[in-house]
């Protein structure tokens, strides 16, 4: 079944889109500046606190598998509400934890936010297939800029609103903001009826299908893992070496610096309107080029904070250049699979975030920052093998197209 002619969204939805993506991901983040307040007030070991950040990964993780799927199959516009209401339910659930004392109740929420915040992985799709013709990267980078903010600026916001009210204040005022959010974009979208008609079980099965038949797909999930490891890597120890001995900052102050990241996020727009114009070649290769000098400035960010911020600015924006110029050639390979689609690359992308954070450890712990740096670096370079892995298919595919236009 064709898809229908869209309905060009405005740009005053596609903001609406890029805040409901950046609370849907940032909700997953809230918990990890209050794990001490949490483990103090309800009683439990700063480790099982602890707990609630892999939870909302994981959790996460399934969604992105079991759920993104349903975009092809399902009304989107309602979809992406059921989905977002239920995220603001674990909200409510995980602030009531607080009041009442119960960390079962808070990793009940915790799960349940993480499962369902994947409305933010429909709504990405849903900017492209609803795009002006010509300026899908342009909208896929706007909503991309909020989702990636939102990730950014939630640990600093989570932080401020437990200081002001304790840390149940975080996941009221975060339900609150979701549930607002959720009847604001009920009446800016349009319908979006399902793209094809297929069980839910073989959408899920044609998630292999979708990585056999696509080499570029495997060839940009790879680009998008390595990518997303190296900056894993930076940020699962960026706080160890700034409170170290060479600078010795406070926990307020790291959030801060971190927060200074946003500055990168906003390069995710600058990147969609690189591929609108036919420049998603450069856009890589520039992404790439950029997430490699990140990390040759970061070599001397222990004894430069002037050289560590320049290095987190340009490895995060490295990082947003690759996922927008990867996103947009997702999409461009099959447009009714574009939500099962999303969901292999993404799976991939947190695959490879999960792995860096690992490797960022192992490596603080037998070399601090200097092994941290060639970790990251390594796979700055396994990066570039995937981009230039990337062009040869992409040169292979040239002739053919050329052959069947003739």
């Amino acid at each position: 079944m064709a898809p229908p002619a869209p309905t060009a969204l405005s740009t005053r939805t596609l903001v609406l889109m890029a805040v409901a993506c950046g609370l849907c991901a940032g909700a997953n983040y809230f918990n990890q500046p209050l794990l001490h307040s949490i483990a103090v007030d309800l009683g439990v070991p700063e480790s099982r606190a602890a707990l609630t950040v892999t939870m909302a990964q994981v959790s996460y993780a399934i969604g992105l598998l079991a759920l993104v799927p349903l975009g092809d199959l399902l009304e989107r516009r309602r979809l992406v509400l059921t989905l977002m209401v239920l995220a603001a339910l674990g909200l409510l659930l995980s602030g009531l934890g607080g009041a009442l004392h119960l960390f079962t109740l808070l990793a009940v929420g915790t799960i349940t936010c993480g499962l369902f915040s994947v409305a933010a992985q429909i709504l990405v799709p849903m900017a492209a297939a609803f795009a002006a013709p010509g300026s899908a990267g342009r909208a896929v980078g706007l909503v991309m800029s909020g989702l990636l903010v939102g990730i950014l600026a939630s640990r600093s916001v989570s932080g401020v609103l437990s200081g002001l009210g304790g840390w149940s204040t975080v996941y009221w005022v975060g339900a609150a903001a979701m549930l607002g959010t959720a009847a604001l974009l009920g009446r800016a979208l349009p319908k979006a009826p399902p793209v094809q008609r297929l069980g839910y079980g073989a959408a899920l099965g044609s998630l292999l299908t979708l990585a056999r038949q696509h080499a570029r797909l495997r060839s940009r999930a790879l680009i998008g893992a390595a990518a997303f490891a190296t900056v894993s890597v930076l940020f699962s120890t960026m706080a160890l070496m700034l409170a170290g001995p060479a600078y010795g900052m406070g926990d307020a102050t790291i959030g801060l610096i971190g927060l200074a990241g946003v500055a990168g996020a906003f390069m995710a727009n600058v990147a969609g309107r690189m591929a609108d114009r036919g420049l998603e070649r450069r856009t890589t290769l520039a992404g790439v080029v950029t997430l490699l000098a990140g990390w040759a400035a970061l070599w001397f960010g222990d004894v430069s904070l002037g050289a560590f911020l320049i290095g987190m600015l340009l490895v995060d924006g490295g990082l947003q250049a690759l996922h927008i110029s990867n996103q947009n050639v997702v999409y461009a390979l099959e447009p009714q699979a574009r939500s099962r689609l999303n969901a292999v690359y993404m799976t991939s992308y947190f695959i490879g975030a999960s792995a860096g954070s690992a490797l960022g450890s192992w490596a603080w712990l037998h070399g601090r920052w200097a092994w941290t740096c060639v970790a990251g670096a390594g796979l700055g370079l396994l990066t570039l093998a995937a981009v230039l892995w990337d062009r040869r298919l992409m040169r292979g595919h040239e002739p053919r197209q050329a052959a069947k236009a003739e």
